[in-house]
């Protein structure tokens, strides 16, 4: 038997609302996970921020901002991985479809939005997209060094 199977898993879950102004109860939820799992201060904000994102796209693009939907989180920590799926019933996403802004060019031309998959990519250390049957899937990871 390995180590790695000896290992216990500690699994969270919480549903909010498809709201913008619960967005603040996933932070909250994420970030004392991850502070329980072991994250610096820093990786904390960065892996809340990421949830933030992620949540908020789901609101605007999987729900065209209905306040009736749900979104579910399950945070799985098992060392050394720090694991958050973020789950929706929204309209499907292909992330073959966005194109990574260009930071210089977008900067220079004072746009607004549309940096949601960049700052995830940028926070944590894995994101990864599925779509199974009736949901939605964004997985984000994020490794204890």
């Amino acid at each position: 038997m390995t180590n790695r199977s000896k290992q216990k898993t500690t699994t969270l879950n919480l549903r909010i609302p498809s709201q913008t102004e619960k967005l603040s109860l996933a932070r909250e939820f994420v970030a004392d996970a991850a502070k329980v799992f072991g994250f610096e201060e820093d990786d904390v904000h960065n892996i809340a921020l990421a949830v933030d994102e992620a949540c908020t796209n789901i609101i605007k693009h999987a729900y065209n901002y209905a306040t009736d939907k749900e979104i579910e989180i399950v945070v799985s920590m098992n060392s050394p991985e720090f694991e958050i799926l973020i789950e929706d019933k929204g309209k499907h996403f292909n992330p073959q479809g966005v194109v990574m802004p260009e930071m210089k060019e977008y900067l220079s031309h004072y746009k607004k939005g549309g940096l949601g998959m960049y700052l995830m990519k940028k926070l944590v250390d894995k994101v990864e997209y599925s779509i199974q049957p009736r949901k939605n899937v964004v997985r984000l990871i994020k490794y204890l060094h």
